[in-house]
């Protein structure tokens, strides 16, 4: 089911959003894309890698430092392979992370390592997203050539409705599908 494109590197962060990955992995497989999963160890609090491993029929990276079964520098071979890097969700941490030049985990370091684009989909409780730290965090990455989609108004873990509900799964395999072209 895979197709002769470069994969999509999904890289799955610590939010309530992360069990959506799952969904965005099986709309995307449904449009013949290879998803190639990193979660952080933050994202392991939400999802498994077990679940995730499944839908997307690849093996799932969680580890810089996990050995490899034959020698190979994890963090630059997942960069060189991807088509793109998409973050869904992107905690404010990871948001944070990049716009500061911190690699301490592989999907920091897979992010810098890559040639690739990277599209990054917010999700994150309202005052989270509207902190100006936040903001300017979003806007130098953009200003650097980073996409972003979202977040959008909508349910948030925190009980009521606001700005920092990851954009809609639709949305964000559209943008993928465009960005992949």
């Amino acid at each position: 089911m895979t197709n002769r494109k470069k994969p999509v590197i999904l890289g799955v962060t610590g939010s309530i959003a992360a069990y959506r990955a799952c969904d965005i992995i099986s709309k995307l497989r449904k449009e013949n894309i290879d998803v190639r999963p990193i979660l952080t160890k933050e994202a392991m609090e939400f999802i498994t890698p077990l679940s995730v491993q499944t839908l997307a029929r690849n093996k799932v990276v969680t580890d810089m430092f996990a050995l490899p079964e034959e020698w190979d520098p994890v963090h630059t071979s997942i960069a060189q392979e991807a088509g793109l890097i998409l973050i869904a969700p992107a905690a404010a941490n990871i948001i944070g992370k990049l716009a500061s030049g911190i690699c301490d985990d592989i999907l920091s370091c897979v992010v810098f390592a890559t040639k690739a684009p990277v599209l990054i989909a917010p999700a994150m409780n309202e005052g989270m997203y509207r902190h100006k730290i936040v903001r300017e965090n979003i806007a130098k990455l953009k200003d650097i050539g980073y996409k972003f989609i979202g977040p959008i108004k909508g349910y948030l873990a925190c009980g009521h409705e606001d700005i920092g509900h990851i954009a809609r799964t639709e949305d964000i395999v559209k943008e993928v599908k465009r960005l992949l072209r």
